[in-house]
């Protein structure tokens, strides 16, 4: 599995999903449980959304 999620996607998504997660808390919603989505693939650093469209925001180095 490589790798497609970088840099400042990664960091939206983290903030992204803490907020959901926070809000549904914060709300007592289970909605906020939706925050787990981006929140995962901002940690292992692989969204499969990106993969029929060939994008990727991971920067190349080499």
């Amino acid at each position: 599995m490589k790798q497609n999620v970088g840099g400042a996607d990664r960091i939206v998504r983290i903030v992204l999903g803490l907020g959901l997660i926070g809000w549904g808390v914060a709300t007592q919603n289970w909605w906020g449980a939706v925050g787990a989505v981006p929140l995962a693939t901002a940690l292992i650093g692989w969204c499969p959304a990106y993969l029929p469209f060939g994008i990727s925001t991971k920067k190349l180095v080499g």
